[in-house]
């Protein structure tokens, strides 16, 4: 039986975070409130379609 070395937590890791901070920008734009509602509909496409992009924005720009 064979144990999870470092390299097997570390791409777990990787894989665990591209998934969870996108959904985490996705859980503030929600909660947060817009000037306009097409602002929030816009930035969670955006999360959606590139979500690199706008987790930067999200959060390092607010």
């Amino acid at each position: 039986m064979a144990a999870i070395g470092t390299n097997e937590l570390v791409i777990i890791t990787i894989i665990a975070a591209i998934f969870l901070i996108p959904l985490l920008a996705l859980i503030d734009i929600l909660r947060n409130q817009f000037k306009d509602s097409s602002n929030k509909i816009i930035r969670a496409l955006i999360v959606l379609f590139f979500p690199i992009l706008e987790v930067f924005f999200t959060f390092f720009l607010g």
